[in-house]
């Protein structure tokens, strides 16, 4: 969703060249401060915006600002075109509709070069960098060429099947990447989760694409899992943690202090990114997962002081 926003964000200002902040959070469902996070990094990519204040002010880029020649590769083309035309779907925006018809014909005369992915995404863990970047190879190139992989996926209990699948759409969410595939073995679309997937073999037996829609996609994929409703307290040093975790969306300050409300799945994946912030992060509710969060922490800190006395 950021990266359609920021997209929808610079081609409305290329459109209007001014445009206020509220106006954009209206427009795309988020709130001002979000708006003026990816303001921020569109600046530091190079983007000439200005911010100016006060009832005459808002969000403006100077009219000679354009598109620069050679800005995308063909597959940065494919992926942008794929991430407008996202947002058009949601928001009918004219001013989209226009400037996605414009990229498709300036793809269609572009000249590219043999260098192509100008963006790395490191999402592997540490000690294992280079697996999930290999995986996410395999996958794109199947993507592409339409061939079925032969895959070993390991469930959330570690139970393991065999499988063929079909893959049609990388999916990166929650620093987490998935992939939306069709699987034989379950005769339909489902989401793997790429860090669970192991021994990826293509199988050079192509596969016909099956039409499917953004709306197909179960983009809430612990929704048949164990869910609890927390509220957090988070302590203004943790606020850049909590909000690339939660997403600065859920975050709100009152009284001076800053809190998150929502749904989030219930396991110890969930134990950890709390006890991953040390005091930093605070359950308020519910009280279950407080107690929870404390016996890990008397655990932890057990385990130290046995080492210390054995020392």
């Amino acid at each position: 969703m950021k990266l359609e926003i920021i997209f929808g964000i610079l081609f409305t200002l290329l459109s209007r060249r001014k445009i206020s902040a509220a106006e954009l959070a209206r427009k795309y469902g988020v709130s001002e401060r979000t708006i003026s996070r990816y303001l921020d990094e569109m600046t530091v990519a190079g983007i000439p915006i200005d911010i100016a204040r006060g009832a005459a002010g808002g969000v403006s880029i100077p009219d000679s600002f354009k598109l620069p020649k050679g800005l995308f590769t063909r597959e940065e083309y494919a992926q942008t075109a794929a991430a407008m035309l996202a947002m058009i779907g949601q928001t009918h925006d004219t001013v989209l509709e226009s400037a996605y018809g414009k990229l498709i014909a300036e793809s269609k005369t572009e000249k590219f070069d043999a260098l192509s992915g100008n963006i790395l995404v490191d999402s592997g863990t540490w000690g294992d960098e280079r697996n999930i970047s290999e995986k996410l190879t395999i996958i794109d190139r199947a993507i592409e060429a339409r061939e079925a992989l032969e895959v070993d996926y390991f469930d959330r209990a570690g139970e393991g099947t065999r499988r063929t699948v079909w893959p049609h759409l990388l999916i990166y969410k929650q620093n987490i990447w998935y992939v939306w595939a069709f699987c034989t073995l379950r005769n339909g679309f489902r989401t793997f989760r790429v860090g669970r997937m192991r021994n990826l073999t293509a199988t050079g037996e192509t596969f016909e694409r099956i039409p499917f829609t953004r709306e197909d996609i179960p983009l809430n994929f612990w929704r048949n899992e164990r869910v609890a409703e927390v509220k957090l307290r988070i302590a203004p040093e943790k606020l850049p943690y909590a909000e690339d975790w939660l997403g600065v969306d859920n975050i709100y300050k009152e009284g001076g202090e800053y809190f998150a409300e929502l749904l989030l799945p219930d396991d110890e994946a969930l134990v950890g990114n709390i006890l991953s912030a040390g005091s930093g992060i605070a359950v308020i509710s519910p009280p279950a997962l407080a107690e929870r969060i404390k016996k890990e922490a008397e655990k932890i800190s057990a385990s130290y002081v046995d080492r210390i006395l054995r020392s």
